[in-house]
């Protein structure tokens, strides 16, 4: 129904050069003015239901502009999703099944699953008692598919297509009942693998605004951290002389976004501060990134020479020991977080171990100290910068060398 507003919308208040320039941006324009519309209007509305219903029958002309954005839009995605880091192999969402859809509701008919109700819609019973206390809808009365019919097909294709050992929904927490639902029907047509889908859900961020307004656009937010990264990096004078600045600032400024994001649990929202996320103290990915320049510029300062022969016997201080012990515990945080598919717990795990060898670095030092202690100690540090980096790593953070 969504996709029928905005079809109808770019019918109505569409240009085309804009969706040239700037996809995401006019598709976004075309919609929010199509819903303020649509609620004074109920014949967009009309139009907009008539123009879902022509994509569901695949009217080649409906079809054809929903397939130009939804290219368009990937195309956008795959640039975002590259300053992040990320790529994926493959883009198929419900959508994509809306002709496996009716032979969802055939296969549900088959097995005797289907009711109808009173105003015409198709549903799966799903209460305990048998009394449609508890329903979901699969087919409108006027023959079109829903999320849950598109979902279930495509969950049944992908079982099918990649004989997965687990298949993960990662989507807002406001989809939790739908998940539940897509999950009991699967369930309740044999397909004992509904056991091994699962959603992970996340909250909403608070209080995100960038320069350009409320409702903010990622790739926005990436462009706003990184020139205020740049603004806190010139600001300092410590700051080294660097190749390429703006890279820099980037990395660093994505670590600030993806340490604050998963803080703490998925599923809690919370609110957006600028000045915290991008604080170089306390519990922040800047942080994170700074302890890890700081040991490796202690590496390229006393080279790799000490490395060879190493007497762990001259770790005897309080901070060494606080170091190593932590340091043991990193595949354990590893199998909770892989458990339990929460990334707190690799996060709470480097702020600590930075925090740790932030003291260490002014207590324990390695000029002027005997070759022995002196190797001991580079060595200590070489372990915490290299599980510093696969930690970030593994939170999708690369790692900066210098800052």
């Amino acid at each position: 129904m969504q996709f029928g507003l905005l079809g109808t919308g770019f019918q109505l208040f569409g240009y085309e050069e804009k969706l040239q320039s700037n996809p995401l941006q006019h598709l976004f324009e075309v919609y929010v003015q199509v819903n303020k519309e649509a609620t004074d209007d109920k014949n967009i509305a009309k139009l907009a239901h008539e123009f879902f219903h022509r994509l569901e029958l695949g009217d080649t002309q409906a079809l054809s502009l929903w397939q130009r954005f939804r290219d368009l839009s990937i195309e956008e995605y795959i640039q975002i999703y590259k300053r992040l880091g990320i790529h994926f192999d493959e883009y198929s969402g419900e959508s994509f099944y809306r002709e496996k859809s009716r032979d969802v509701v055939k296969l549900l008919d088959s097995k005797g699953l289907l009711q109808k109700t009173v105003t015409g819609n198709v549903v799966v019973d799903l209460s305990e008692t048998g009394d449609l206390s508890s329903i979901c809808t699969v087919k409108r009365s006027d023959g079109t598919s829903l999320y849950a019919t598109r979902d279930l097909a495509a969950a049944i294709d992908r079982m099918n297509k990649y004989n997965f050992d687990t298949m993960i929904y990662v989507a807002d927490k406001g989809q939790k009942r739908h998940f539940q639902q897509v999950f009991q029907i699967l369930k309740i047509m044999g397909y004992e693998w509904a056991e091994r889908c699962q959603h992970v859900a996340f909250g909403i961020v608070k209080g995100m605004k960038t320069r350009r307004g409320d409702v903010t656009f990622l790739e926005d937010v990436l462009n706003e951290v990184q020139s205020r990264m740049l603004q806190n990096m010139a600001s300092i004078k410590t700051t080294k002389k660097m190749e390429n600045p703006q890279e820099t600032a980037e990395r660093v400024g994505l670590a600030a976004l993806i340490i604050q994001d998963f803080k703490g649990l998925l599923l809690s929202d919370y609110q957006f501060s600028w000045d915290r996320v991008l604080q170089n103290r306390g519990d922040t990915g800047v942080f994170l990134q700074y302890t890890h320049a700081r040991l490796y510029s202690l590496e390229e300062t006393f080279g790799c020479g000490y490395l060879n022969d190493v007497n762990v016997a001259c770790l005897q201080e309080p901070q060494s020991v606080s170091i190593l012990q932590h340091l043991l515990r990193f595949d354990e945080v590893l199998y909770k977080s892989s458990q339990d598919l929460q990334p707190k717990h690799i996060v709470s795990y480097l702020l600590t171990l930075s925090h740790l060898a932030a003291i260490a670095h002014k207590t324990l030092q390695v000029k002027d100290s005997p070759a022995d202690v002196a190797g001991a100690r580079l060595h200590l540090f070489r372990a915490v910068r290299s599980v510093l980096a696969n930690g970030m790593k593994l939170l999708g953070i690369t790692p900066v060398y210098r800052m």
